[in-house]
């Protein structure tokens, strides 16, 4: 299998050629284009259980679509905003992936779910994370371009959670607040997450839920005759 990335950050293509015999899994919804050589399966990847899972605390679909090549073929995926997509190589090491941001992967990557905890279930912008292991490329997606930053080990970063795409298992995480009550209310930024490295760590520099709130601002409201 390989793979190019068109037209980014601002509205990237995955463009994935694949050869005889070969499969990917992606989310329902990302695939832009398909060959005629290849066949599209849905299924609950991993069974049923493991399907609600991925629903329900990944908030990703309960289905996945794996594209199989009978022939040489490609297949197009793209995410639902205007964004960039960046593919990670995994060599039997394992990712943490922010829900929405998976858009596909070699079938040799297993999705499992995860969540911030309790605390980030009842906010806005809780962390439902995918923890994506195995071996291959795995695709994922953001709202806007997405920012690699390398952290050394024992070096401290923080984040906003509306901007996080993916980071490496071997970083240690933990959701908070971005500072007091007054300053968590006041000042427009809400849960942060805090790194504590080695790692690769991805970004994006825009947030689909500050967009929605913004959008939501500027529209005229609805009054009834």
């Amino acid at each position: 299998m390989r793979h190019e990335i068109l037209h980014r950050p601002s509205y990237a293509l995955g463009v994935i050629h694949l050869e005889s015999g070969e499969r990917i899994q992606a989310e329902p919804g990302a695939m832009v284009s398909m060959s005629p050589t290849i066949h599209l399966e849905t299924s609950t990847r991993g069974g049923v259980l493991q399907g609600l899972k991925r629903s329900v605390l990944g908030g990703e679909s309960f289905f996945m679509n794996t594209f199989t090549a009978e022939a040489p073929g490609e297949v197009t995926v793209a995410p639902a905003l205007p964004g960039d997509i960046e593919a990670i190589q995994l060599e039997g090491e394992s990712i943490m992936v922010q829900s929405g941001s998976f858009l596909a992967s070699d079938t040799g990557i297993e999705i499992d779910s995860k969540w911030g905890g309790a605390r980030t279930f009842f906010s806005k912008e809780g962390l439902f994370l995918l923890k994506c292991e195995g071996a291959g490329s795995l695709f994922v997606s953001s709202f806007g371009a997405i920012h690699l930053k390398e952290l050394a080990n024992g070096e401290q970063y923080t984040v906003d959670t509306g901007h996080m795409v993916a980071f490496d298992s071997s970083i240690q995480y933990s959701v908070a607040r971005s500072g007091g009550w007054k300053s968590t209310l006041l000042s427009g930024e809400g849960l942060v997450c805090k790194l504590v490295g080695p790692g690769r760590f991805y970004m994006q520099t825009r947030s689909d839920d500050a967009f929605v709130s913004w959008l939501s601002a500027k529209l005229p409201s609805r009054r009834s005759n």
